[in-house]
């Protein structure tokens, strides 16, 4: 029987998506699943509809039990073959509305704020010291797990599990999935979907759409750049920034416009406030979309909670199909969050974490080589992955000094704030935090 571990399985609709493909998936239906996390209402909801979906689809073949807090976590994760990660160290209140609310006194605007900048820097610092408690106890009680990490900041999280643990580790992450079928379909290239040919890679959020072809073999980036350019010229729409990386960088980006606006010093500026009509930047996106979700749950959970017929249908999430394929050793393709160990794509370090394409099977995850990225795109890439290693440096040593040093280089911050600014905002966001970040000193 496999053993499948979910840390933060209080984030419920994640949970019921990944579990209830597993019940979806014939080597999977009898497998004992253990749901760990540290808020006992969460906890519960959760179980009440794994355990629905698990008789309604499943018949009752899954073994669900529910582990609640750290002293109960080892237990959870005994004897696991595979673990998943969808932890929010912090949670909306009162982290999040701080990452936000603190940078925004000195002038520092941002949308998303989980993956760069100063909100995912901070997130990164006050998530991997729990990595760490994770990977001792896998180390311990699962050493040969297979670590599967949804959270972000996935290349700082990721990263640092693969460098500093023995996990076996790959970050997962849903843009690479869906990043072409969005830009053709957003253009009316919709015929052109069905046989495409691809390749992605960079880094988490910001991997490139490097080639893509039609059936036939055709390239499709002429009419794409076109197209692109004469919609950003004619209409207001969700997508201008990523389109206007296509103008002038040449290449599409996985990851939305209102992420990439703040991986760089190019659009969010407060000497150019235009650009945030220009491109229709959505700024403090993300606690909007936080209380929408929290109002949204409230309501949803009720109906959830109260339906006996509740059923699931496999969705496309990775997780099932590696778990799948480690089990049976049926090939598949994933485009996963890894070391650039051997130098995978040329123009990083090999302490960079890439995202690749990587090869699934009975012996694991394995990533494949992808050479030179156009300059332009490795450059764009170098100006993230500098913060990304330098915060996983600063998680590390736990100093304020080594913190400090992984904001100069992030791009957004440097291009709007003097070092001194940066420095006051780091104490005031590190006292703001409270226990989250008490080890930083």
């Amino acid at each position: 029987m496999v053993k499948i571990a979910f840390l933060g399985a209080g984030s419920t609709v994640f949970a019921r998506n990944v579990l209830g493909d597993c019940m979806c998936t014939p080597v999977l239906r009898d497998a004992e699943i253990a749901l760990y996390d540290i808020d006992a209402k969460r906890l519960e909801e959760s179980e009440i509809i794994l355990r629905a979906i698990n008789n309604n689809v499943n018949e009752g073949r899954a073994q669900i039990a529910t582990y609640l807090g750290v002293e109960n976590r080892k237990e959870a994760l005994r004897g696991a073959k595979f673990v998943v990660n969808a932890i929010q160290v912090g949670f909306y209140e009162p982290c999040t509305v701080i990452d936000f609310e603190i940078p925004k006194k000195y002038g520092l605007r941002q949308t998303i704020a989980d993956t760069l900048g100063i909100g995912g820097i901070m997130r990164a610092l006050r998530t991997i010291p729990v990595l760490e408690d994770f990977a001792r106890d896998m180390e311990e009680v699962c050493p040969d797990a297979l670590f599967l990490n949804y959270t972000n900041p996935m290349a700082m999280l990721s990263g640092y599990m693969q460098r500093y643990t023995g996990v076996r580790t790959v970050g997962l992450c849903h843009s690479v999935q869906t990043c072409s079928q969005h830009l053709l379909e957003s253009l009316g290239m919709e015929d052109k979907l069905e046989g495409r040919k691809e390749l992605i890679a960079g880094i988490n959020h910001m991997a490139w759409l490097l080639s893509i072809q039609d059936k036939d073999g055709n390239d499709l980036y002429p009419e794409i750049k076109k197209r692109a350019k004469e919609k950003n010229a004619a209409e207001k729409h969700g997508d201008m920034v990523r389109f206007d990386y296509i103008d002038k960088l040449g290449y599409y980006c996985t990851e939305s416009s209102e992420h990439n606006a703040e991986y760089n010093c190019f659009y969010i500026k407060k000497n150019y406030p235009e650009l945030i009509d220009r491109f229709n930047i959505p700024l403090d996106e993300y606690p909007r979309r936080c209380v929408n979700q929290i109002k949204d749950w409230k309501e949803m959970s009720e109906k959830l909670l109260s339906d006996t017929e509740l059923s699931h249908e496999r969705s496309k999430e990775y997780a099932s199909y590696i778990m799948e394929s480690v089990i049976t050793g049926a090939p598949l393709q994933i485009g996963g969050n890894v070391l650039n160990t051997g130098h995978l794509i040329e123009d990083f370090p090999e302490q960079a974490c890439v995202e690749v394409p990587c090869l699934v099977n009975g012996t694991g995850v394995h990533p494949t080589y992808v050479g030179h990225l156009p300059p332009v795109l490795a450059a764009m890439n170098m100006t993230n992955i500098n913060t990304q290693l330098l915060t996983i440096e600063a998680a590390r040593t736990r100093k304020k000094e080594d913190i400090l040093r992984a904001v100069m280089l992030e791009p957004h911050t440097a291009a709007e704030l003097s070092i001194d600014d940066m420095a006051k905002m780091i104490d005031e966001l590190i006292e703001a935090h409270g226990e989250y970040m008490a080890m930083y000193h």
